[in-house]
């Protein structure tokens, strides 16, 4: 069971940050409410998110496959009237295209049509097995500076590369994700990626979503027209937090 003080600092948290966004999304003439929370939860135990659950958020992100897949099963077992949305936001090798499919509701890191194939090959064998009926909606993951280091699809090959999704059978396409790099102004940098997610949009009207934005830098990305921010720290603290 998660501490009534643990309970009380995460709903501070939460509802400071709802503040953020809402305050983000009148500056930049958009409706309250009309930008998505998505609770970035890597390293955060399973009780915690179950108390996040408890609080109204529905949406968690995580960066490591076996661990996402544990704390999802954690989770339902935790709150199992609960309905918890799971996205992937971190790299994701091929190989492990087949255990994601089981379980996460979007993957937000794709940037290569070598890991489309993958993740489509396994939503079809899913389906074959009795698994996933619907396909997998994925986002295909922006590249700012074109550093591969970092991951991402430079604008360069982003038509192309939403071509090939959008003819897998098991995959949706829905949007773009991008990360700011580090040290680069946040409103150029973002600037840069609603101009991107335009262009997306323009050739495939279905790639609605633009996830952009995380604690340190989500009023920028709200300004320019972030659908979704990725939230994490400011949530959850600088370090993990674990249950007592």
């Amino acid at each position: 069971m998660v501490p009534v003080d643990r309970r009380e600092e995460f709903a501070r948290r939460l509802d400071a940050v709802r503040k953020r966004i809402d305050a983000a999304c009148v500056a930049a003439g958009r409706a309250p409410g009309s930008v998505e929370l998505l609770a970035v939860t890597k390293t955060v135990p399973a009780e915690d998110v179950a108390t996040l659950l408890d609080l109204g958020l529905t949406a968690f992100a995580e960066n490591r496959v076996q661990e996402a897949e544990a704390k999802a099963a954690a989770v339902a077992e935790l709150r199992p009237e609960a309905r918890a949305r799971w996205h992937l936001v971190g790299s994701l090798q091929r190989n492990k295209a087949r255990s994601v499919v089981h379980w996460a509701d979007r993957v937000e890191s794709v940037d290569s049509i070598r890991l489309a194939d993958a993740l489509d090959a396994a939503v079809r064998r899913h389906r074959e097995t009795g698994g996933r009926t619907d396909r997998l909606p994925i986002l295909l993951q922006y590249s700012v500076d074109g550093d591969p280091l970092r991951g991402g699809v430079p604008r360069a090959d982003l038509i192309r590369l939403a071509e090939h999704v959008v003819s897998c059978a098991g995959l949706r396409l829905a949007g773009l994700m991008a990360v700011a790099p580090l040290g680069a102004d946040p409103d150029a940098a973002f600037a840069d990626v609603a101009a991107a997610a335009a262009a997306l949009r323009d050739r495939f009207p279905q790639a609605t979503v633009l996830s952009a934005g995380m604690s340190a830098d989500l009023e920028a990305a709200i300004r320019h027209g972030s659908s979704l921010v990725r939230v994490g720290t400011a949530l959850v603290g600088e370090r993990p937090l674990t249950s007592r």
